[in-house]
């Protein structure tokens, strides 16, 4: 059974995709958990996923970052095993067999601590030409690569650009392609676009007896961002490759994903972007990596009760869900949100003790 996980950790993202044939996909690792404060309800994600692995085989198959914030990224540096220095090497730690990485995690200068062990990595994988993927138009890396005397075309079966499929993964054999949305990784004049611009945003598509289930993993992009996302990808006649029946939302349901404009009550973005939040099927789920939704405005920072209530009205339209970490199953005791897919797409699922799961919603049959 595939099944993809979502942890409580605050305003923090980590996202693991089990398939059938026992290969595991980890999207982003914040370990938000203080350790100190009993009253942290956020889950020990550490733990967590060790007891997900085989203690002889430590590994995740691939492990990609979307981004170089902290609330992608926390704790990586303790948890892994990175080839580049000794000292992040043996006890217990978990190896990455390919590392994922958008261009600007190689060539973003000032990076510390988490974010700069991952961006040594994934620079000394990318010098050694394997175990690793970055995300970039195909030339944007080509003067790195000459500064550290290395040819362009002797790496260019690492870089996969925004409109193609990951490769190393397939429907055929592995049951799930990725599809690429961002980053654009462009340049204006010598300036980076932003992290959050530059983030890596995925179209995950499952097949399960030759039906598909489809599930989109929005970072943290911003509404300019997701507008040209959409633009783009209706402009090569490709609409199919923004379906989806689990979205994972941007910036931990902030209403900048949606709109420069909060609203009073809720957040209206462009008819683009409430075309992508449309194009779904009945029984879709919202999954909102954050916080519980507030019920005022006392915080600037998300999530943003505008935006939750413009996504629970999208919801409501495909007789679907808004779910929320740090509230499944509820507010007192969060654990990981949990969805099998099957034939007739994706069921969440509610852990209990022993490991095992209950259902707590069936997916309805898919209908437009």
């Amino acid at each position: 059974m595939i099944r993809i996980t979502f942890y409580p950790l605050g305003n923090a993202d980590t996202t693991l995709i089990e398939l059938e044939n026992g290969k595991r996909v980890l999207v982003d690792y914040a370990h938000s958990k203080n350790g100190e404060n009993d009253d942290d309800k956020k889950i020990d994600l550490a733990s967590e996923l060790r007891s997900q692995l085989d203690s002889k085989n430590l590994q995740f198959d691939i492990v990609a970052f979307t981004h170089a914030d902290e609330d992608h990224t926390r704790g990586a540096a303790d948890f892994f095993e990175f080839d580049f220095a000794e000292k992040y090497q043996g006890d217990g730690r978990v190896k990455i067999n390919e590392l994922w990485v958008p261009a600007a995690m190689i060539l973003e200068p000032g990076l510390k601590g988490d974010d700069q062990v991952i961006r040594q990595e994934a620079r000394y994988r990318l010098k050694n030409g394997s175990g690793v993927r970055v995300f970039s138009s195909p030339h944007l890396l080509d003067g790195w690569f000459t500064d550290n005397g290395l040819s362009p075309d002797s790496r260019k079966h690492l870089i996969t650009d925004a409109g193609n499929v990951a490769p190393g993964m397939s429907l055929d054999v592995d049951g799930v392609e990725f599809f690429v949305h961002s980053p654009f990784a462009h340049r204006d004049g010598d300036t980076l676009q932003s992290r959050n611009d530059g983030s890596l945003f995925l179209q995950a598509v499952f097949s399960v007896e030759g039906e598909l289930t489809k599930a989109i993993l929005g970072a943290d992009t911003t509404h300019e961002v997701l507008q040209e996302i959409i633009q783009i990808t209706k402009y090569h006649g490709r609409d199919e490759r923004l379906e989806w029946d689990i979205f994972k939302l941007s910036h931990h349901c902030s209403y900048l994903s949606l709109s420069s404009e909060k609203g009073t009550d809720i957040t209206e973005p462009s008819e683009e972007i409430d075309w992508l939040f449309s194009n779904t099927n009945n029984g879709c789920y919202f999954v909102s990596p954050s916080k519980p939704i507030p019920d005022d405005d006392e915080c600037d920072q998300p999530p943003h009760r505008q935006a939750a209530n413009y996504y629970k009205k999208k919801a409501s339209e495909k007789n679907g869900s808004f779910k929320v970490t740090m509230e499944h199953p509820n507010g007192l005791h969060p654990e990981p949100m949990i969805f099998e897919i099957g034939k007739y797409g994706p069921t969440l699922k509610k852990k209990i003790t022993g490991g095992t799961a209950v259902v707590i919603s069936q997916s309805s049959p898919k209908v437009g």
